[in-house]
């Protein structure tokens, strides 16, 4: 988060930070002129690198407008199901996958995200997900979040051919897509919003969430007896270990504050560690504040992860020596056992040890890694060239 701070230069404000606190955090994040997304932050070029292919489209990284209503409202009506349909499907999926994973050391994250990808792809094209198309999703899922944990570089010839299979596939999509956008973007728009952000980001927040069950044996039996409890245990995981480090924004307009004005083209890095760190429990946002661009699948995420959970928790008994940090690089080691039976010490011991030794390695990799993807982003500058070139 610092490096990210530092590429966007003496003029970016980090809040909470020196200048606006804590306090403050919601409030400028609700402004109306805290809306710019891309366009003016040099941290944008490296967010647009790690979201290649088309992060010109992705709703994340649209800018306000009507290009972005239209999406956004595309978004909402793809994910728009009722509560029966979306527990039932995310159950079915769940089932599916999870009767394919064998007992024994495993990646949380790696586990998770079949899933994922399965559930998305039904909500955006309204059958089952075929192997084909998984396995393309999960590669692709994967390299995004990879990179952008800088344990390897991008793949782009992996993630190009997801992309190629999408463009295939457009006339299957049941749903109106966007009218502003060409074909070739409406593919990005498909990969970019639910194939890389909601897959990546769902398979993160169950990670941490099997992470914090994994290493609580009383919280896991008391899961077993109540499995309502996993409610608030999804948003404490939430607050614990938010899925975003900085999420950045420009200003419009100025800004004004009691003690300061924030003035227009300043770049806003809100950091959501240092949010959870500094305010009260229940002040957490894991999605977003509802004012300004709040994640359209802020509906859909915590009920989908309860039946997700109880699927797990249905199956298996977890245990894990692992360290458990927000970025979760390592993908959440864990052992998996038959339900109710007692995890052996061997493996758990193996885990520590193997888990510390990679920390070794992965942070040469990052090293290595991290320096080479933000010298890369600067030099093709993607989201500047394309401001650059008169586009919206």
């Amino acid at each position: 988060m610092r490096i990210f701070a530092l590429v966007n230069g003496q003029e970016a404000v980090t809040i909470p930070g020196p200048k606006v606190g804590a306090g403050d955090f919601k409030r400028v994040y609700a402004d109306p002129a805290a809306n710019g997304r891309s366009r003016g932050a040099a941290l944008s070029d490296l967010f647009w690198y790690w979201l290649s292919p088309g992060p010109q489209v992705h709703q994340e990284h649209l800018e306000a407008g009507p290009r972005y209503d239209e999406v956004a409202k595309c978004t909402r009506h793809i994910l728009v199901k009722s509560k029966k349909d979306t527990e039932e499907l995310t159950r079915r999926v769940a089932a599916h996958v999870l009767d394919g994973v064998r007992p024994g050391l495993v990646r949380l994250r790696d586990e998770m995200m079949p899933i994922w990808a399965e559930l998305y792809y039904e909500l955006v094209f309204g059958e089952p997900c075929p192997p084909q198309a998984r396995d393309l999703i999960v590669a692709h899922a994967d390299d995004v979040v990879s990179a952008l944990k800088c344990v390897r570089p991008r793949n782009m010839r992996r993630r190009a051919r997801l992309t190629k299979y999408l463009r295939q596939r457009l006339a299957d999509v049941p749903h109106p897509l966007p009218e502003s956008l060409t074909a070739e973007e409406w593919a990005y728009y498909l990969q970019g919003t639910f194939f890389t952000t909601a897959v990546v980001q769902m398979s993160e927040a169950m990670a941490h969430l099997l992470m914090i069950i994994a290493q609580d044996d009383g919280l896991q039996r008391r899961l077993a007896g109540h499995p309502e409890d996993i409610d608030g245990v999804i948003d404490d995981g939430l607050r614990q270990y938010p899925l975003f480090g900085i999420a950045h924004r420009i200003s419009t307009a100025d800004i004004e504050l009691d003690q300061l004005t924030i003035p227009a083209g300043t770049v806003l890095c809100f950091s959501y560690p240092d949010f959870a760190e500094q305010s009260a429990k229940e002040e957490f946002v894991p999605f977003g504040v509802a004012q300004n661009r709040a994640c359209p699948a802020r509906g859909l995420a915590p009920p989908t992860m309860r039946v997700v959970a109880q699927e797990v928790l249905r199956r298996f008994s977890l245990a894990s020596t692992a360290a458990h940090t927000r970025s979760i690089p390592n993908r959440g080691p864990a052992l998996l056992t038959p339900r109710g039976t007692r995890p052996r010490r061997a493996p758990l011991a193996w885990l520590a040890v193997r888990d510390r030794w990679e920390d070794v390695w992965r942070s040469f990799a990052q090293l290595v890694f991290g320096t080479y993807m933000v010298l890369d982003a600067r030099r093709q500058a993607l989201c500047s060239t394309y401001f650059a070139g008169g586009n919206r």
